[in-house]
């Protein structure tokens, strides 16, 4: 047999060429269950996001690698000419955009995971698996713990550095940032919050020459 005999016969020879067939509902039922459960993640990402802002287009993205796996999944498993030619384009694809919080790539590659076995048709698999993480990820984000960080910012005059210091002493704080101009200084100090009490910001709000002090949450995106 000559170099590319077998080609030749990989691409004409019908019996080699389609591995199995697939009946339109079966394609049905495998994209319907990968957008189940890529809806399941949605719904968590979307009521359950722990970080900062909420991005719909990510999320959205979050159901299309789903389905897309599956679709995926699917070609490979039917069609070994249409394999080699998909792992050759994929090989060549390049993927840019920065995901800044960790929890995203965890949630891209639950997508894909879902995608992967309703694409190979272990449906149990897919809907168990998406339940029992959607399951565990609501069960650690409802806890909270004990605490939650923070990020306070304060703007004061230059002559209430002594106060502000002395009403800092009073909670467990990190300093993050400091900016000391003619007239006024602002810092950013990291403090933990436990069960949402914020008293403390009204105490340093009443201190004489503050000028602003604002809470924001701390998910470890601040530079």
């Amino acid at each position: 047999m000559g170099r590319f005999d077998f080609l030749r016969e990989l691409i004409f020879n019908p019996q080699i060429k389609v591995l199995a067939e697939l009946r339109p509902e079966s394609v049905v039922s495998v994209l319907a269950v990968a957008a189940f459960c890529g809806f399941i993640i949605f719904l968590v990402y979307r009521f359950f996001n722990r970080g900062v802002l909420y991005s719909e287009n990510f999320n959205l993205l979050i159901i299309m690698v789903t389905i897309v796996t599956a679709f995926i999944i699917i070609t490979i498993g039917t069609n070994l000419v249409l394999t080699l030619g998909m792992v050759g384009a994929l090989s060549v694809v390049r993927f840019r955009a920065a995901i800044k919080d960790p929890l995203d790539v965890g949630f891209l590659f639950w997508g894909v995971a879902a995608g992967l076995t309703a694409g190979a048709r272990l449906y149990p698999v897919a809907l168990i698996g998406t339940a029992f993480i959607a399951v565990i990820y609501i069960a650690f984000t409802m806890a909270r713990f004990d605490k939650r960080a923070f990020l306070l910012i304060i703007r004061y005059g230059n002559a209430a550095e002594a106060a502000v210091l002395s009403q800092l002493g009073k909670i467990n704080h990190k300093l993050k940032n400091k900016t000391v101009n003619n007239n006024f200084t602002e810092i950013t100090v990291e403090v933990k919050v436990n069960k949402n009490n914020t008293s403390f910001i009204d105490s340093l709000k009443e201190t004489e020459n503050v000028d602003n002090v604002v809470l924001v949450e701390y998910t470890g995106d601040y530079a």
